[in-house]
């Protein structure tokens, strides 16, 4: 029997993409880039690249977010402060909590039969401020952000740390739910949780394999209510 779920924020309540591409467009005109279709893209490619490479380990988080910005002001030609432009670009993203369709209904189905935890590898302000500002916190038992907890998904010590926070936690009873195979699917597995996979797209399953998937976040509860 399942009491604990762990649920991811970024393409699994909030739309990321459109959070970020709104965010991303503000702050390049901001910083005085023209703005199109195709740097839009190419952020998009470069900023998912850097994640990647850190949860590998290869980069920290800080990295990530001055990276994305040099490489993309390298291939523009751009001269620009890539510190300075990542601060502009966090204080954008805050204000953005565009929520995914059935994400309310779902939390709504889930909170007070579960305790609910969130856990994301986002920034520790801008998911605060979205939290707070989208209404979602209060669904949350306790909010796990890698920054605070000195450790990013899909490392154990992210997942060892936050179950440390908990009273009473049995891992035979938790799952983790997310978007990403190599964050919160990996991260799950090698902590040792149920892992159920948000896959609207319907995308391949490779080597990393979650233990159930779902297509739209309305079935999520009545898997969870089957474990």
């Amino acid at each position: 029997m399942i009491r604990n779920i762990f649920l991811d924020l970024d393409d699994t309540l909030l739309d990321f993409k459109a959070a970020e591409r709104n965010a991303v467009a503000q702050t390049l005109t901001q910083v005085g880039v023209a703005v199109n279709d195709h740097v839009l893209r190419r952020y998009s490619e470069l900023n998912e690249s850097q994640w990647k490479r850190m949860e590998r380990g290869e980069i920290t988080v800080d990295q990530v977010k001055t990276h994305r910005y040099e490489l993309l002001f390298e291939e523009l030609g751009v001269i620009a402060d890539a510190a300075q432009t990542t601060k502009i670009y966090e204080g954008f993203l805050a204000a953005q909590h565009p929520e995914l369709p059935g994400a309310r209904a779902m939390l709504d189905a889930l909170f007070g039969r579960y305790r609910l935890y969130l856990a994301s590898n986002g920034t520790a302000r801008v998911q605060h401020r979205r939290l707070d500002e989208s209404g979602l916190r209060r669904y949350f038992d306790k909010v796990f952000l890698s920054q605070e907890l000195g450790a990013n998904k899909p490392s154990p010590a992210f997942f060892e740390k936050s179950f440390a926070l908990i009273d009473g936690f049995q891992k035979d009873e938790s799952v983790i739910f997310g978007d990403s195979l190599t964050s919160d699917i990996l991260g799950g597995l090698r902590a040792g949780l149920l892992t159920v996979w948000f896959n609207p797209l319907g995308k391949p399953v490779g080597e990393i394999r979650p233990d159930y998937e779902v297509r739209s976040l309305d079935e999520f509860p009545p898997l969870v209510a089957s474990l």
